[in-house]
């Protein structure tokens, strides 16, 4: 896992004033544009969930889509979109959060997992903890249960975890 964690820091590009004045974004686009790396970090999210009986893996838009399928494949689990607003064609329930630098709205089929699943919510980065925070919030709407979080980076800094106390989370590099 050394060598993993050494590998991403290597490869997240830094992106400062993106996208608002003082915000420094972490870009993974060049962790995706290395397929060996790619699928690595993709079976790491997955590793620590394999044996946790997951049904369904929650997919934050628009980054989370490109981790959480992947990682719902190798969990054999049904993957689930969670959107930003308007862009489900069926019938939604929708969770509001702040973002640290504003806020937002997500959305999920209403119907989108039965009562009961066992749910990994799937993103990339846990910055505040609002979007995670909102997906696991949308989840419970539908009577699902969330088994934890999984993502690829956190920012320590911005002290997430507090807004997912009691969740199991993993992440592969903190920040």
């Amino acid at each position: 896992m050394t060598d993993l964690v050494t590998r991403i820091r290597a490869t997240v590009r830094d992106v400062p004033d993106f996208p608002r004045p003082g915000i420094l974004f972490k870009d993974i686009t060049p962790l995706l544009g290395d397929a060996q790396l790619f699928r690595d970090i993709t079976d790491a999210i997955a590793a620590p969930w394999a044996r946790a009986g997951i049904t369904h893996v929650a997919a934050i838009e628009s980054r989370g889509f490109l981790l959480g399928s992947p990682v719902a494949q190798r969990l054999g689990a049904a993957l689930v979109p969670v959107r930003k607003p308007g862009k489900l064609p069926a019938a939604a329930v929708r969770e509001s959060y702040a973002l640290e630098y504003g806020s937002d709205t997500l959305e999920m089929h209403a119907d989108a997992m039965p009562a009961g699943a066992r749910v990994l919510v799937v993103d990339d980065v846990l910055a505040t903890g609002g979007t995670a925070a909102a997906a696991c919030a949308l989840v419970e709407r539908v009577d699902a249960l969330v088994q934890g979080v999984g993502l690829l980076l956190e920012l320590g800094a911005l002290n997430g975890r507090s807004r997912l106390a009691d969740r199991r989370i993993t992440t592969l590099v903190t920040f």
